[in-house]
C-alpha cells in the first residue's frame, strides 16, 4: 500500500495510506483533506483537485496527462512542472510512495 505525504493549504503534513483502486482525489478526501474540493466529481472538468507531485522523479513516472488534464491545468495561474489533476491519478499496488503539495485555490 503506498504512502502519501501530503502538504495542506495551511502547511500542515501529514502522511497516508493509500488504497490500491481508488484516485488520489479520492483518497485525499477520505482522508478529510478538505482542501481537494473536487467540484466536479473526478471528471477532469474543474482543476479543484490540483496537486504537485513533489517526490523527484515520480511525476515523469505516472502515467502521462491527457489533453484534457492538460488544458484544465492551463487555466490555473498557480501550475508547475509537477502539477496534475489529483483524479486522473489512480492508486495501484506498486506504486511509488508521494510527496504531494495541495495546490492553492485557483
Amino acid at each position: 500500500m503506498p504512502q502519501i505525504t501530503v502538504t495542506a493549504h495551511d502547511n500542515s503534513t501529514r502522511t497516508i495510506d493509500a488504497a490500491p483502486g481508488l484516485s488520489l482525489m479520492e483518497t485525499l478526501r477520505q482522508h478529510g483533506f478538505d482542501d481537494i474540493q473536487a467540484i466536479c466529481g473526478g471528471c477532469a472538468s474543474c482543476a479543484t483537485c490540483h496537486v504537485y507531485i513533489e517526490t523527484p522523479g515520480v511525476a515523469d513516472a505516472l502515467p502521462e496527462m491527457d489533453d484534457m488534464e492538460d488544458a484544465m491545468l492551463d487555466i490555473s495561474f498557480v501550475r508547475k512542472d509537477t502539477s496534475r489533476l489529483s483524479c486522473q491519478i489512480m492508486v495501484e499496488d506498486g506504486m511509488p510512495d508521494l510527496d504531494v503539495v495541495i495546490a492553492p485555490p485557483l
